[in-house]
């Protein structure tokens, strides 16, 4: 299998944080409210992994190396991974497995709703990051997958809601989430392109 030993370093990669984060939260190493902290870290290592998603495409196109696309269905799933312990850890940490106190944030925290809807949008990716989906959807597949441009826009506004005290951090991920969204557009795309061409052809022309 092509890029195998890229994939392997990629899994492990991704596979560590949690793993210590939880190692963390077992040693007391997370402060007062160890379960909040993995949540929080849960949440932010998605975004992370949303972000890396969207960047391999531009990767590809600028270096022409297949082995960021052939990686990003993989970092795709992981970021639905990461959301998934997110989710899982404000059900057991913060909500103590109380559907009402679910319910009770539901209604009065928006912010949680904007988080349900992008976890939807995630889910629906994740069951249909495969062959057969991309068969059985066509063209539609596509376009169903173009709806990570707007669970970023929710990710995005679900973590201003929660750090509205640290602005300068969420402005950096803001920032790095709109210049992905903006690399989509065809103009900067074939822009893109045509500097990964260049690039091949001769790299002593452009200068890093």
């Amino acid at each position: 299998m092509r890029y195998r030993l890229w994939r392997i370093v990629l899994f492990v990669a991704a596979t560590v944080p949690p793993l210590y984060w939880l190692y963390c939260a077992s040693s007391g190493l997370l402060g007062p409210d160890p379960g909040k902290t993995l949540v929080d870290n849960l949440g932010l290592g998605g975004l992370i992994l949303l972000l890396l998603t969207l960047t391999m495409t531009p990767l590809q196109q600028l270096t022409r190396w297949s082995g960021w696309i052939a990686v990003r269905r993989q970092l795709g799933l992981w970021c639905f991974a990461y959301v998934v312990l997110h989710l899982a850890g404000y059900a057991f940490f913060i909500a103590g497995l109380r559907p009402d106190l679910v319910l009770r944030d539901l209604s009065e925290r928006p912010y949680i709703i904007v988080g349900a809807l992008a976890f939807l949008g995630l889910l629906a990716l994740a069951v249909t990051s495969n062959r057969f989906s991309i068969r059985r959807l066509g063209r539609r597949w596509k376009g169903l997958h173009r709806l990570v441009y707007v669970i970023l826009l929710l990710a995005l506004l679900h973590m201003l809601w929660v750090v509205r005290a640290d602005m300068a951090e969420w402005l950096a991920y803001a920032l790095a989430g709109g210049t992905l969204l903006l690399m989509r557009l065809p103009p900067v795309a074939a822009g893109l392109q045509l500097l990964g061409v260049g690039w091949r052809e001769n790299p002593k022309k452009i200068e890093i």
